[in-house]
């Protein structure tokens, strides 16, 4: 017999899979086919069915590995923005962000892009974008991001990009010694209850921004923490019991006062059990427009060989659903660290390798999930296992991603 739970949840799913994207408004920006003649009859998903995405890596969120070049220039040797900005001052640090904001991603890129078949943007926002979270005695931060945040988004909503806005950077940061978080903390700080209010805010402000801002009229799902620590102990716990339900019924509390109605909500995403922090439903009693991210990188997987017809036979039937609806946020085709430039990996004599493990991804994530974002767009590494742009550059990449991966796997 289905319990309460799981009745809710069924019925939940029927409507998502009318509604996966925002609105019938932001729905006609879509390449949708012309052959639908009924307005009415207009998808919810774009042409190919699939999110096909690329995360905005180091634009709002700066990951020194990224581009070391542009940070070192910047930043010298800091960690992390938090040290940049405490190294520069408040003053210096807000022209180089600025600078750097209003030159690593153009709107040049998303006609790059549109051209290449992507349909979505994940974009890693830090809390502190929202500037009166951040504490003026003991947080260091660079200011004005949130314009250059509204450009973006506006040059993905003018080409019908969908846009995932991702909360990369948690409040005391949710892992340590990572500037993904946006400092280098040598403890995660995140899980306490007044910290959790303050990532509750950026959420409910990030939302009202997305309902009210023309150039986020795109804006279709938010995140609620990404990579939370792993493992099932008292933190991610409390996180799953606490903080997720809370940010939930904060977010749906403020589009309820704007008046959005129930398909035109957004929809906020959870990292998926197969992150490893728990269940993320436990404690959830509103699944309504309920999303989930999975992140994977065979690169960084213990349990799967390390050659190429392990990792081809791995990702040609990589069922990655373990909630749905789920997208596979991040992922890549870099392989570990400490064989990535032997001969037998190394990106400049192994294309065919890394071609065809690009498509037998996509072929498993658009077979068993919603989709996928890759990671990243853009860097500075000189090595396209990171960055779709030089894939696609380097012949990697096809710029037609239909029917990709079914003749690799054929003979897996």
């Amino acid at each position: 017999m289905l319990g309460q739970t799981s009745v809710f949840t069924l019925l939940s799913l029927a409507g998502l899979s009318k509604a996966w994207f925002p609105s019938q408004e932001r729905a006609s920006l879509f390449n949708i086919s012309a052959s639908i003649a009924n307005p009415s009859d207009r998808r919810w998903l774009p042409s190919s069915g699939k999110i096909r995405g690329v995360n905005l890596g180091s634009l709002f969120v700066f990951e020194p590995w990224i581009a070391s070049n542009t940070w070192s220039s910047m930043c010298g040797d800091a960690n992390s923005e938090f040290d940049c900005v405490m190294s520069l001052g408040q003053d210096a640090a807000n022209t180089a962000f600025q600078n750097h904001w209003g030159s690593w991603i153009t709107e040049s890129d998303f006609n790059e892009m549109a051209n290449y078949g992507i349909n979505t943007v994940r974009i890693p926002l830090g809390y502190w974008m929202k500037e009166d979270l951040v504490y003026s005695d003991s947080e260091y931060f660079p200011q004005g991001g949130v314009e250059y945040l509204k450009q973006v988004c506006g040059w993905a909503s003018d080409r019908g990009f969908y846009i995932i806005l991702d909360h990369h950077g948690a409040p005391g940061a949710q892992v340590a010694n990572n500037p993904f978080t946006g400092q280098y903390a040598s403890t995660p700080g995140f899980y306490e209850s007044w910290q959790f209010d303050r990532a509750e805010e950026f959420l409910v402000w990030l939302t009202e921004m997305a309902h009210s801002t023309d150039e986020m009229r795109n804006v279709g799902m938010i995140e609620v923490v990404n990579e939370p620590l792993q493992g099932e102990n008292d933190q991610t716990n409390y996180m799953r019991s606490d903080f997720y339900p809370n940010a939930y019924s904060k977010i749906r509390a403020k589009e309820s006062d704007l008046g959005i109605g129930s398909n035109d909500l957004l929809h906020i995403q959870f990292m998926s059990s197969y992150w490893g922090s728990g269940n993320p439903n436990e404690y959830l009693d509103d699944l309504w427009f309920c999303a989930y991210d999975d992140h994977r990188y065979l690169k960084w997987d213990s349990s799967v060989a390390v050659s190429k017809d392990s990792y081809i036979s791995t990702s040609c039937d990589d069922n990655r659903l373990a909630e749905w609806p789920s997208i596979v946020g991040e992922w890549s085709i870099s392989v570990p660290d400490d064989v990535e430039w032997t001969d037998n990996w190394n990106p400049n004599s192994n294309t065919d390798f890394y071609s065809n493990w690009f498509a037998a991804q996509v072929k498993s994530y658009e077979q068993y999930t919603d989709g996928w974002v890759f990671w990243t767009w853009k860097t500075e590494l000189g090595d396209y296992r990171w960055g779709y742009k030089d894939a696609v550059e380097a012949g990697i990449i096809p710029t037609s991603l239909d029917g990709i991966g079914e003749d690799v796997c054929s003979n897996y």
